[in-house]
């Protein structure tokens, strides 16, 4: 079936997370149909552009200035426009400055309409090969104020738990894992869908230790295996 793009709606585009052949073939109708795309960066979106051979006028939004970038984007929007909205890579929204764009297009009461495709969450949580049924994406821990508190919270959670986090700060997020959850299974899964992608399997001690001897790069996803009800049961009998 086809689609037409509408006059003054906002279009949520996922966009690849590594292998720009993920785009999905409605994702490509939308941003060649669009009168503007709005995007986190525009030379990651450019690229992706000139891979689909596609020239649209680009607007910058990002945390820096996104209440002067949303405001803009309500005008266009209002004016009959209609807007794709693109994250670096994935799914907008999901740890990214674009929940504030989709936030206020649903309160100006603007059309909002998604277009799934690749996110890092969920092929991570495959490659772990830790239970799928039931499960908690955190996206980013605190860096610092409500760290330690969500960690503690996370360690009775009977979930798989799937957590975001940058090369720079791996090595103290795995550590806080094994202080405030603890030595649980773990799987750090890089650059998915990319070359190098890999998953470093193991307890949270023994990854740990691996990253000590070597420089980690890349797009990082962590995912841990939730609390087992033997678990639970000994600790609170302590």
């Amino acid at each position: 079936m086809s689609e037409s793009i509408q006059p003054g709606t906002l279009y949520v585009v996922s966009t690849p997370i590594g292998n720009l052949d993920d785009v999905s073939f409605r994702a490509v109708k939308i941003l060649a149909g669009v009168d503007l795309v709005a995007a986190e960066d525009t030379r990651k979106t450019g690229i992706l552009l000139n891979h689909l051979s596609l020239k649209k006028p680009l607007i910058s939004y990002h945390s820096y200035n996104e209440g002067r970038r949303v405001s803009a984007l309500m005008r266009e929007l209002a004016a009959g426009k209609s807007v794709a909205v693109v994250t670096d890579a994935g799914t907008p929204g999901v740890s990214d400055p674009a929940y504030s764009v989709i936030r206020e297009a649903i309160r100006n009461h603007v059309h909002v309409v998604p277009i799934p495709g690749a996110t890092a969450f969920l092929p991570a949580l495959i490659k772990s090969g830790m239970p799928m049924d039931r499960f908690v994406f955190e996206g980013f821990l605190p860096a610092k104020k409500g760290r330690v508190k969500r960690l503690q919270q996370l360690k009775d959670d009977p979930r798989t738990i799937i957590l975001y986090e940058a090369p720079h700060r791996i090595v103290r997020t795995l550590g806080d894992v094994l202080q405030y959850i603890g030595d649980r299974d773990v799987a750090l899964v890089r650059e998915i869908t990319k070359k190098f992608e890999e998953a470093l399997r193991g307890k949270a001690s023994e990854v740990l230790e691996g990253l000590r001897s070597r420089k980690i790069q890349g797009e990082l996803v962590l995912v841990v295996q939730g609390c087992g009800r033997l678990e639970k049961q000994n600790r609170m009998s302590k």
